[in-house]
């Protein structure tokens, strides 16, 4: 008997920062294993047109709209979700930003406060609202929240990134250690270096190329290379025992001294 571990059919996803990068990836890989994925983000123009897509490949997506930043948008969204779907199996936790590249010393409070309350309250906020949900409608649930080498690596420029990914990993930790008992899984993804629309400018020029061949890898990730990871954490076939971790998916980077 071949076993599916990954078979998601008849579960709920929702896929926070859905509108560009990974979070198109991640919804489409959800879609394409069975879930019923829900595609939110601020952008919810550039969402319809994502769902179209995944119900064109013969998957089931819906599209809301969500600024995690923003308490009463966050409770409006799992409203909405509880009277359409019932309530959520998998949360993928994936909205973040980034600033431009900034020596600690010239950080504004504007630049550091837009970093950390997207990347990290924001991760908290919805988190906290997808585990209530979990819990009152008594449903085992996985959460991904997606942190980032830098949540476990160090670097310059980028001390209010750092700090917020780093964030992101101890709520996973603590999340996992509390909601054990009511059987809902928390772990963190933390990828590398990707090629995404955000910075393609950037690896496109000298300066990026020289960067990528500094890596151990000589290479960018491939979009592709965290589909398995993030199934396997999605599935409670795949993973039942997995709970706090962190799984890098970096080339070998956080090991390396770059």
């Amino acid at each position: 008997m071949t076993i599916n571990y990954f078979d998601l059919n008849n579960k709920i996803a929702m896929v926070t920062g859905a509108s560009s990068g990974l979070g198109i990836h991640f919804a489409k890989i959800l879609a394409a294993e069975g879930a019923t994925v829900i595609l939110a983000a601020r952008r919810h123009e550039k969402l319809e047109s994502i769902v179209s897509e995944i119900i064109a490949d013969g998957g089931k997506a819906s599209a809301l709209s969500l600024d995690v930043t923003n308490p009463e948008s966050v409770q409006q969204c799992f409203k909405t979700i509880e009277g359409d779907f019932g309530g959520l199996d998998i949360l993928i936790n994936n909205a973040g930003v980034a600033s431009d590249p900034t020596k600690f010393v010239d950080i504004t409070e504007d630049e550091w406060s837009w970093v950390v309350d997207t990347n990290m309250t924001g991760a908290w906020r919805v988190a906290q609202a997808a585990t209530r949900q979990m819990i009152a409608t008594n449903k085992p649930g996985s959460i991904i929240n997606i942190s980032s080498i830098y949540g476990l690596h160090t670097g310059v420029l980028k001390a209010g990134y750092n700090v917020s990914k780093a964030g992101v990993v101890q709520l996973t930790k603590s999340m996992a250690m509390e909601l054990a008992r009511y059987n809902i899984r928390v772990n963190a993804l933390c990828p590398g270096w990707f090629l995404t629309d955000i910075n393609s400018g950037y690896f496109a020029s000298e300066s990026g190329a020289r960067y990528v061949k500094s890596l151990p890898s000589r290479r960018l990730g491939n979009m592709e290379e965290l589909t398995v990871p993030l199934l396997m954490l999605a599935s409670n076939k795949a993973s039942s025992y997995i709970n706090g971790s962190c799984i890098t998916v970096d080339g070998g980077l956080v090991e390396s001294p770059v």
